[in-house]
């Protein structure tokens, strides 16, 4: 028989991030989504629960928790303010998740392990403005020059960018190789000719930082390229793999929040003398909602389990982003329809999830690519 059910460990966890959610997030989310405010005091409070490197080995300057325990936190994070768990999502996933596949022991000491333990943030540098779902049409260049590397080109819509204390960034070592010949990088921010821009003006997420890199003659050691020459497109296919389950579970959360407030408001609502949730209309909405909550929560809880078990998981996570992003915005939409006019205002929550819902289908992967890689995963070629 499966066990669906989460251990003590994993329910402590739960109720330790709801309890910070609910209390230091969810009361400040809509004043810092309509000011644009990135609060780094959120993350330091965050770092000192463990939150930050909470699936990292201890020995690295995590807390040792499992990946699942992680994305159940992403996932409340998110229910509370989901810029806080897209900023949280792409230190912890894609930062450290570099870090920690393709560091030399050497540079988890540098790096990880303050990183982990909440000391800085960490960017992950690899969409460029003509290098998107492309990711191997990168166009950032990194030249041998004696002792190190000189990186020139730009990254964009990187989460964190401005604040992180290092950026992990791909580049062209060999040109001609294809993807074979883009490395990584661990670019310091005060690096001379690392340039992270003012912050876009965004549809949602406004209050997670997001911004572009432009890298002018950027000098960096031979001590600071991320894993082996060559490797570092590949090593990035694989750190994304752990990054979709963090959407997902993000998904999840936002889609929670969309249910909970569309349940509180048809309890309280009166329309033609009954409160509509009496309506077998408004219901039908509910059901479903909740159903596709369920069933996006279990598909991101699987893609996590097996990464825990070292197990295949890509294909797995791929669904689960694509699914829980997916089920994200429809609870939106609906939550926005069941709230009527007051669901068009800022009054109410629910139209901060519709705009932060979108960018879930379109960061890390697109639906259309987490659809291609599950055709992958099946057998079929393009």
């Amino acid at each position: 028989m499966m066990d669906f059910s989460l251990t003590e460990e994993d329910r402590m966890v739960q109720k330790t991030v709801r309890d910070f959610a609910e209390r230091e997030l969810l009361p400040g989310a809509s004043a810092r989504d309509r000011d644009g405010t990135f609060d780094l005091e959120i993350y330091r409070k965050m770092a000192s629960l463990g939150l930050l490197g909470l699936p990292i080995a201890e020995e690295w300057g995590g807390a040792g928790g499992s990946y699942l325990q992680y994305a159940i936190a992403v996932e409340e994070v998110g229910r509370a303010c989901a810029s806080t768990g897209l900023s949280y999502a792409a230190h912890v996933s894609l930062g450290l998740g570099s870090l920690a596949l393709l560091g030399s022991d050497e540079q988890k000491r540098a790096y990880l392990v303050p990183a982990a333990r909440g000391e800085f943030l960490v960017a992950f540098g690899l969409t460029e403005p003509g290098a998107g779902s492309d990711a191997g049409g990168t166009r950032t260049r990194a030249v041998k020059v004696p002792g190190g590397w000189r990186l020139t080109g730009s990254k964009s819509f990187i989460t964190n960018a401005v604040s992180a204390g290092v950026s992990v960034i791909t580049a062209v070592t060999d040109p001609g190789e294809g993807p074979r010949g883009i490395s990584a990088f661990l670019v310091p921010k005060d690096v001379q000719g690392f340039h992270p821009s003012a912050a876009y003006e965004k549809l949602g997420m406004r209050a997670s930082e997001t911004a572009e890199i432009v890298l002018e003659d950027a000098f960096v050691p031979d001590e600071n390229m991320l894993g082996p020459r060559g490797a570092g497109f590949r090593g990035f296919l694989e750190v994304l793999d752990g990054g979709r389950i963090s959407i997902g579970a993000l998904g999840v959360g936002v889609a929670q929040a969309c249910l909970d407030a569309s349940l509180a408001y048809a309890r309280t609502r009166e329309q033609f003398g009954h409160r509509i949730g009496h309506f077998q209309a408004i219901q039908f909405k509910l059901a479903d909602m909740a159903m596709e909550v369920e069933l996006a929560r279990l598909l991101v809880y699987k893609a996590a389990s097996l990464k825990d078990g070292g197990q295949p998981f890509g294909q797995v996570a791929a669904m689960a982003k694509l699914f829980a992003s997916e089920v994200a915005m429809r609870a939106a939409t609906q939550a926005v329809q069941i709230h009527g006019g007051n669901g068009y205002i800022r009054e109410y929550p629910v139209e901060r999830y519709l705009r932060d819902a979108k960018l879930l289908e379109i960061g890390e992967g697109t639906s259309e690519i987490q659809r291609l890689v599950i055709a992958r995963g099946l057998g079929l070629q393009a």
